[in-house]
């Protein structure tokens, strides 16, 4: 018994039962139709899209007995050869299998000769980028300036590796991928052609599985008609059927676990990852599906108007109940998960810890679930919010918030996460009154504290103040702090300590190691800066101190390591955080604590 597969059968014998390829057979018909025929042409493209099946009614259109046109007659001799494989005149070659300059030079041999039956003689070189360097130079020549009666028709999938050579030699069209709407057409009209009765979810199932592959969805197809046996009386492609071949998941069990995700509920997220494992499904096609429907909850929400659906998910629903922002972190977190899954100790694993991570990062108290409102206003809520607002759904305002700081992938999903974070923002939230002086990072900004405003300078005199208000150490520092002072003035300032101040003279003191930093050009700066306070400009005198004064640099240094040092006590002395190192094994990551204001 016969049979011949979907795919051969119903290959398009004439240019216009070719599917998605217009833009290539516009340009093909008219230079057939206009006599202006190029003398090599490349066809790329992914698998099963239409190259070689172009070239076949290519060589048709030339060797046709009826003459040169884009509509080859498919009844005389010539054309039904073709179509079945044996015209002498298409030599069809499998750069894959002759890769040597052995088969290219018997090739350039061979074209010089006329061709037997036809008026062209037709090589089509089918995943050209197979053959070796030493190949691509032989044909080189011939490639450039061949024969009259000799056509050449490239073909790959991967024209990267092609020679630059041979790609100015050639006319090139890059076949585009068929989208799921142009496959299912195409697919249904093979299944009434052939009388089977197919569910229409079973038909877009085969149409997601093919990838842009209209030979894949057809070898898919025919799988299906065999696993269900709808080639026999009675039998149909029904949507179970073929995603129990596929091995996909229901569509309505990611619209469970979304559901899940958007209440908040562990024990049915758990329940409805039970119930998947069930089908053994590739979990990584469950993370797509996941993340193929978080993709339309935001376009949902974002352009309400854009033709928009999800088979098994409520996306009016989950567009209303969750945050924009909150929907594109779980959209990352699927990305993620996915990649991360060969490293999981098992799939399920992997998938589970996914789908914790988003259970762990949906904040409590509703901040990331919203009471329903319209999609307009989610529309101009996600729009017009700040560039914070993403970060406001992983770390939010509040009492709870996303995983601790410093920990791993253990300490990640825990279920009182708010008892791992506060410690640290009430450690650092009330800093001691002497931090307060510390600089920001940009002095302009510094908020100093409450200290008494220097009166306003006198006029100037020829004589400075002997009391200009620069009596202790911490007077000097303050000063440094809200001074104008900018680039290497302020380091030599900020490394300075006090030593003292009296009768127009400013001692103070310098580390060994900052001695480079007194410059004679540096120093008038500050003493500058200084004048309005003095009422004229200062002597200053760096001192040798015995034990010198610390210095604002200093003093920035301290309270900083005070703070982490507070902040890490709080972090590790928390009862949640012991519970998780004792109980779980989690540990603390090095240097990664931080605190609540940095």
């Amino acid at each position: 018994m016969s049979y011949l597969v979907l795919a051969r059968k119903w290959r398009p014998r004439r240019f216009a039962e070719l599917v998605g390829q217009e833009h290539v057979v516009r340009a093909l018909t008219n230079a057939l139709d206009t006599g202006r025929v190029h003398h090599a042409f490349l066809f790329t493209g992914t698998r099963g899209v239409g190259k070689t099946t172009i070239a076949r009614i290519f060589a048709k259109s030339l060797n046709c007995e009826r003459g040169t046109s884009a509509e080859p007659c498919g009844e005389c001799s010539a054309c039904r050869d073709i179509d079945a494989g044996r015209f002498l005149d298409l030599l069809e070659i499998d750069a894959a299998s002759n890769t040597g300059v052995d088969d290219v030079r018997e090739v350039i041999e061979n074209a010089q000769y006329m061709p037997s039956r036809g008026r062209m003689k037709v090589y089509l070189i089918d995943e050209v980028h197979m053959l070796s360097k030493a190949a691509f130079n032989a044909l080189l020549k011939t490639l450039e300036e061949p024969p009259g009666h000799v056509k050449f028709l490239l073909a790959t999938t991967d024209p990267q590796k092609l020679p630059v050579t041979v790609l100015s030699r050639c006319l090139q069209f890059n076949l585009k991928r068929l989208d799921e709407d142009q496959i299912t057409g195409q697919v249904n009209k093979i299944l009434a052609a052939e009388g089977i009765v197919a569910e229409p979810g079973a038909v877009r199932q085969l149409a997601r599985a093919a990838d842009g592959s209209l030979r894949d969805g057809l070898s898919l197809l025919d799988q299906a008609i065999a696993y269900t046996g709808s080639g026999t009386a009675g039998g149909g492609l029904t949507d179970a059927a073929v995603a129990a071949m596929l091995g996909t998941v229901d569509r309505t069990r990611v619209g469970a676990l979304l559901q899940a995700l958007a209440d908040g509920d562990g024990e049915a997220l758990m329940a409805e990852v039970a119930g998947l494992a069930e089908f053994s499904p590739d979990w990584s096609s469950v993370l797509e599906a996941l993340t193929d429907a978080l993709h339309r909850v935001q376009v949902r929400q974002l352009v309400p108007a854009a033709a928009n659906e999800a088979e098994g998910v409520d996306l009016d629903g989950l567009a209303d109940a969750l945050r924009p922002e909150l929907v594109q972190l779980w959209y990352q977190m699927a990305l993620h998960g996915r990649r991360d899954l060969p490293l999981a100790p098992s799939p399920r694993a992997g998938f589970e810890m996914a789908v914790l991570r988003m259970l762990a990062f949906r904040p409590a108290g509703g901040e990331g679930v919203r009471a329903a409102p319209s999609r307009s206003d989610a529309r101009r809520e996600a729009t017009g919010a700040p560039a914070a607002a993403a970060a406001s759904a992983a770390e939010p305002h509040g009492s709870t918030g996303g995983p601790a700081a410093g920990m791993e992938p253990p300490a990640v999903a825990t279920p009182a996460r708010e008892h791992v974070r506060e410690p640290v923002r009430i450690a650092v939230s009330e800093p001691e009154p002497e931090l307060e002086r510390e600089p920001a990072s940009k002095p302009a900004a510094v908020a100093v504290p409450a200290t008494p405003t220097p009166p306003s300078p006198p006029a100037p005199s020829t004589h400075a103040n002997a009391n200009p208000g620069l009596d202790t150490a911490d007077d000097w520092l303050d000063w440094v702090a809200r001074s104008p002072l900018r680039g290497p003035a302020r380091m030599l300032a900020e490394h300075a300590g006090f030593v003292g101040c009296g009768d127009g003279l400013l001692r103070l003191s310098l580390s060994a190691d900052d001695e480079m930093l007194k410059l004679p050009a540096l120093v008038d700066d500050i003493a500058e800066a200084l004048t309005p306070l003095f009422g004229a400009r200062p002597q200053l005198r760096f001192e040798s101190a015995g034990a010198p004064s610390e210095s604002l640099r200093q003093r920035n240094e301290r309270a900083r390591d005070e703070r982490q040092a507070a902040a890490e006590d709080a972090f590790l002395g928390d009862p949640e955080v012991q519970r998780l190192i004792h109980q779980h094994g989690a540990r603390l990551v090095p240097d990664s604590i931080r605190p609540h204001d940095a």
